[in-house]
């Protein structure tokens, strides 16, 4: 287990998807298909929802935050921010020293969005559970107390996997899961001596269906850290310059080729080393497992980050997948696309939910640029029926 867990937190600190280091490339956006939606009128929108991932490196002044902070303030009494997880790197908030100090830092920066009086919600990641390692349940209720005492949640909380359930306003359900549980190789909350609620595979199952099928006529949005569907690097995407120059995911201006030792890297990612990559058995399991809850009583979104790019696709078991998982200025990674894909970029941003009187809901994602420039790349009505 040593062994493993030591080349998982190396090839994770090598890696494209949950790295700490930009990709020293421009944005670039896979083109959308279809239109851009109308806007709903102010007074139409009983709840908002903003998802904004993988914040973990941002600075106070972070363009990306600032402009999610612009949009909550406008009706912060029917907002909600949810942070999709990895909201500190790279090894999550430890109880004591230095690093909890700087974990502080880099949580208070992400609560300033919510500073106008919106709802913030933190979803755990990986790296909020010591990038996987053997201290990660302290840390992971570590940041839970610290986010209780400045007024916000971590859900769920206490290293429990979930479901953790807000009803928002009278049209939304949000579901929120701790995926990296299930993936969690060292200390854990489990049956039978954990006070969670559902602690084993069997019963978070049972407990997500009864989630989603209480909903009644609520619009279900479910949260969790790792993507179902992605086109991302966990799921296997890279480009040629991944193969040639691998040294750019250390720094962004080291292109020194390296052409067959750089091949080595995506092969090696590709083989399942690590749990955070879709190739990886538990990986798989987990998302078959979540999958097949929802092909029963379908929720309308499953929202997630962990791959640094913003993608949305038609669902099968939920009627959208999304990721934001590009919300720091300079970390965003390739990615491709599929005959499910949307919309999808490699660059900086978050996406924007809002829920009309009407029972309708507008998708809108917005691209942010290191200047703090914004525009909205891709909306669409989603179909709710």
């Amino acid at each position: 287990m040593g062994l493993r867990h030591s080349l998982i937190k190396g090839f994770t600190a090598f890696s494209l998807g949950c790295a700490s280091g930009s990709q020293g490339a421009e944005p670039s956006t896979v083109l959308p298909i279809g239109g851009r939606a109308g806007v709903a009128a102010a007074d139409e929108v009983e709840t908002t929802l903003l998802l904004v991932g993988d914040a973990g490196w941002a600075e106070p002044d972070d363009p990306v935050l600032a402009r999610v902070a612009a949009h909550a303030s406008q009706r912060p009494d029917r907002t909600s921010v949810i942070f999709l997880g990895d909201n500190v790197y790279p090894d999550g908030m430890p109880v004591a020293g230095l690093e909890h100090k700087r974990a502080e830092d880099l949580l208070s920066a992400q609560l300033q969005v919510g500073r106008g009086g919106a709802q913030t919600i933190f979803v755990p990641g990986n790296h909020d559970w010591d990038n996987g390692g053997v201290n990660g349940w302290d840390e992971i209720r570590e940041q839970g107390r610290f986010l209780e005492a400045h007024g916000s949640e971590l859900l769920p909380a206490g290293g429990c996997p979930g479901p953790g359930v807000l009803d928002t306003g009278s049209q939304v359900r949000v579901i929120a899961l701790d995926t990296q549980w299930w993936l969690h190789d060292h200390a854990k909350p489990q049956d039978p001596t954990s006070d969670c609620e559902a602690d084993s595979e069997a019963e978070v199952l049972a407990a997500f269906g009864d989630a989603l099928a209480t909903a009644g006529g609520r619009r279900v949005v479910v949260v969790g850290h790792h993507p179902l569907a992605s086109r991302g690097a966990h799921a296997g995407h890279f480009t040629w310059k991944d193969h040639i120059f691998p040294l750019r995911h250390i720094a962004g201006w080291l292109w020194l080729p390296l052409p067959i030792v750089g091949s080595l890297y995506p092969l090696i990612r590709g083989s399942g080393v690590s749990d955070q990559d879709f190739s990886n058995g538990e990986n798989r399991h987990m998302r078959a497992a979540l999958d097949s809850v929802m092909a029963i009583h379908r929720p309308l979104i499953y929202a997630a980050g962990h791959d640094h790019s913003l993608q949305v696709f038609e669902g099968q078991t939920a009627r959208y997948f999304l990721v934001s998982g590009a919300s720091t200025i300079g970390h965003f990674t390739p990615v491709g696309r599929d005959d499910r894909t949307r919309y999808a970029r490699a660059g900086t941003g978050f996406m924007r939910i809002d829920f009309t009187t009407q029972g309708r809901a507008r998708l809108g994602v917005f691209a942010v640029d290191e200047r703090g420039v914004e525009r909205e790349e891709y909306s669409v009505w989603l179909e709710t029926n």
